[in-house]
């Protein structure tokens, strides 16, 4: 028996519905999975149309699938947001700590989110988006999104702020992505919208803006593997000023074994002591393990190290550049003296001269160090007596578990 073409291709297609180039994107929903996600901004601020700064913010994100099935899943989230000023002096290096947010949201294969209104994280919701349907290079299709931004300390508007959009998408078949090709898509979308008063200092009186993103996706685990990203926002305020941002942005999952705190522990201790750290110890924290410097030397009332205490950052990096997959957080703490504000401000600074000499010694790049101040409101010690004081004034440096 004969077939002509025609035929011929439609038993082709019965029999084998999904060509080489042809993708199905979905969430796969699987309990108990643990990731993390590290992004990257860099950022101009314009305000009043005349530039302000460039920055960098560097995201942490933590996310655990608590529970799941066919249709939907329930997941647990902590974003990290810390910042630096490029060119500027004032973060000596390490990325200072911004805000910690927590999230409980649910999202079923397609993307579709359902979260409460009082979370500020993700910023971007509803994104991406897919079809029920096999898609071809090429192919395109349309969903709503939104953007949840916390203008709390801008603007003083204490509600998640929302701002709704279009995306528009296009499977762009497979794409490289550090030496590994991934089936990839595009999400564009634009904004313009002149939205209602809310209650605040100020708020925008008209909104612009325009973000183009390409997604590398992993159809192994069901979720993004990377993106990048290139967008601009515009905010014209009710006071009559603008501010605008405009960049680009780049993500990716992190891969990493669990942490074996314990084992970590006795690894680092066992170091130590064999490498004559002084006034050195380690234990066990919920963010990790930590390592706390006593009476590390500062020249006085300065974040500028003594010399003496370089041999000392040798040794410990010597220690931390084993545990390379893991980023680390330094933290400031003082003796109580002086202000509040002065405090906290000596504490940030001498976390960062200490973040500065590990990212020189190659310890770690500057996005995978976090540093935070604490002033003197953290004592170990009973600050009343000279001994205490000195227990006081320490660095602690936490290798992060997630």
């Amino acid at each position: 028996m004969k077939l002509n073409i025609f035929a011929f291709f439609f038993i082709f297609s019965i029999l084998f519905p999904l060509s080489v180039n042809a993708e199905r994107f979905v969430y796969k929903q699987t309990p108990n999975v643990k990731y993390r996600i590290l992004s990257i901004i860099h950022e101009d601020v314009y305000i009043d149309r005349q530039l302000s700064h460039t920055s960098e913010i560097v995201n942490r994100i933590a996310i655990e699938t608590i529970s799941a099935n066919d249709k939907t899943a329930t997941n647990k989230a902590i974003f990290q947001t810390g910042e630096r000023a490029l060119f500027a002096d004032a973060t000596r290096g390490g990325f200072q700590w911004d805000k910690d947010y927590e999230s409980v949201f649910e999202r079923d294969k397609f993307g579709y989110m359902t979260i409460d209104k009082r979370y500020f994280m993700p910023v971007v919701r509803d994104v991406p988006i897919f079809p029920d349907r096999n898609l071809k290079e090429g192919d395109v299709w349309s969903a709503e999104g939104h953007e949840m931004h916390d203008f709390r300390a801008s603007f003083g508007i204490e509600e998640p702020y929302r701002i709704p959009f279009t995306a528009n998408y296009k499977f762009l078949g497979e794409k490289e992505w550090k030496n590994k090709r991934y089936p990839a898509f595009s999400i564009s979308y634009r904004i313009f919208t002149e939205p209602s008063a809310v209650s605040g200092d100020v708020y925008p009186v008209c909104i612009m803006g325009a973000s183009d993103q390409i997604v590398y996706w992993d159809a192994e685990s069901g979720k993004p593997e990377a993106y990048t990203e290139d967008f601009r926002m515009i905010f014209e305020l009710s006071n009559g000023r603008t501010f605008e941002f405009r960049g680009t942005a780049e993500a990716e999952v992190l891969k990493s074994e669990p942490m074996d705190k314990q084992d970590v522990l006795e690894q680092i201790n066992r170091d130590i002591e064999n490498l004559g750290v002084k006034d050195a110890h380690a234990e066990i924290t919920d963010e990790g393990v930590s390592i706390s410097l006593e009476n590390i030397q500062f020249k006085p009332d300065s974040a500028d190290l003594v010399s003496s205490e370089k041999e000392k950052l040798d040794k410990l990096g010597m220690i931390l550049k084993k545990f390379r997959d893991r980023d680390i957080l330094v933290e400031g703490h003082t003796a109580y003296s002086g202000s509040e504000a002065s405090m906290l401000q000596l504490s940030e600074e001498r976390a960062g001269a200490v973040a500065e000499y590990l990212i020189e010694y190659d310890v770690r790049s500057p996005e995978r160090i976090i540093i935070r101040g604490h002033g003197g409101v953290k004592p170990i010690a009973d600050n009343s007596t000279e001994a205490g004081r000195v227990k006081n004034r320490r660095v602690e440096i936490t290798i992060l578990e997630n």
